[in-house]
């Protein structure tokens, strides 16, 4: 699956912008307000080029700038919900990678 790739906002109005920070750089996608975790789970491998089986770790931040995990369904919702509710401009995600030694 590849990234959604940026287009103009207007076809984008009813999406959500996420902003996806992770090795020092920063990408732009849009997703579906109804996504499931595991299709922004493979949206998010796509993003920052993982491995199939990398172990990563998602976290959105909050409006008061707190990390907050994405690891499940509902803290998904959640950071949908709350973007919704206090009309961010974007859904900003932090993604790090595990490194097994």
């Amino acid at each position: 699956m590849m990234p959604t790739q940026l287009m103009t906002q207007d076809n984008h109005q009813n999406d959500v912008r996420v902003k996806t920070v992770y090795n020092g750089d920063v990408m732009i996608t849009y997703i579906n307000h109804n996504i499931n975790f595991e299709e922004f789970t493979q949206e998010m491998v796509a993003i920052c080029r993982f491995l199939p089986d990398q172990v990563f770790t998602m976290k959105w931040v909050d409006e008061e700038g707190d990390p907050c995990t994405i690891s499940t369904q509902l803290e998904l919702d959640e950071a949908l919900r709350l973007y919704e509710i206090n009309r961010d401009s974007e859904l900003t995600v932090h993604d790090s990678a595990e490194i097994f030694t």
